[in-house]
């Protein structure tokens, strides 16, 4: 029985969410995983056309989004907002030696990866430190704590998400909001196929050969977690990167 005022284990009926980068991967995972919890969820993206469609599916509101438009960001949130549960999902990696890469694409990859989680969270703090709850997440990976042969600028701006989320819970526990970072292995998602489809069957063996599991994770299994941290049950959990990726990084 769960204690008064406390909602069933992993309910959310009547918490508003919003899932950045939700129209498909892990991120519609956890859009569907909110609604089917009781949410009302937004889901945002850039492709608004699959966003639209899976929001059809569960019931919740789907909007055009850049991330990398702090501005487009604020306006947005304002809009649909107040939220009780930002995840900041949205994510773009671009496979290449470092020396391969140019300043444009780090100011992408930083936008994307980083500076979203920043304007997101920006937008939607007043109103949860107002009404005294809230729940930030944030989906880094594990490559932040490891690194990545090809993927350097994209390690270092999920790595940056990381500091930034146990900042963000230290500022924000006195006024009952959490914040915790989720850090993927290799997820079965569009962003891994492009990899795949880039680097060929090698570049597969070598993500599953690096779990201890040997396998790749779903989204689901992300998605999960991130329910658990935006419920009730999860109110003295804060500051904490939480890896999800079948032991990758603890060898053979």
């Amino acid at each position: 029985m769960s204690a008064p005022g406390r909602r069933p284990f992993g309910r959310l009926d009547g918490r508003r969410a919003f899932v950045s980068g939700g129209a498909q991967g892990i991120g519609a995972a956890i859009a569907r995983n909110f609604a089917q919890a009781g949410a009302y969820v937004v889901i945002a993206d850039l492709d608004i056309a699959r966003a639209s469609d899976l929001a059809g599916q569960v019931a919740a509101a789907a909007v055009y989004l850049d991330v990398g438009d702090t501005g487009m960001v604020q306006a947005v949130m304002a809009q649909h907002g107040p939220f009780d549960i930002v995840v900041n999902n949205a994510g773009v990696d671009q496979h290449a030696f470092f020396t391969e890469t140019t300043p444009e694409d780090w100011a992408k990859l930083l936008a994307v990866n980083l500076v979203s989680a920043f304007a997101c969270t920006h937008a939607a703090l007043p109103a949860m430190q107002a009404a005294g709850f809230g729940r930030i997440i944030n989906i880094t990976s594990e490559a932040a704590r490891l690194g990545s042969k090809g993927g350097a600028v994209y390690s270092a701006a999920k790595a940056g998400v990381i500091a930034f989320t146990k900042s963000i819970a230290r500022e924000n526990a006195r006024f009952g909001i959490t914040a915790n970072a989720i850090a993927p292995g290799p997820i079965r998602t569009p962003m891994l196929e492009a990899a795949v489809a880039q680097g060929g069957d090698r570049i597969l063996r070598a993500m599953t050969d690096a779990t201890l599991l040997r396998r790749l994770g779903e989204p689901e299994e992300i998605a999960d977690a991130v329910l658990f941290l935006a419920s009730d049950q999860a109110a003295y959990i804060t500051g904490e990167t939480i890896g999800i990726s079948g032991g990758m990084g603890l060898g053979a």
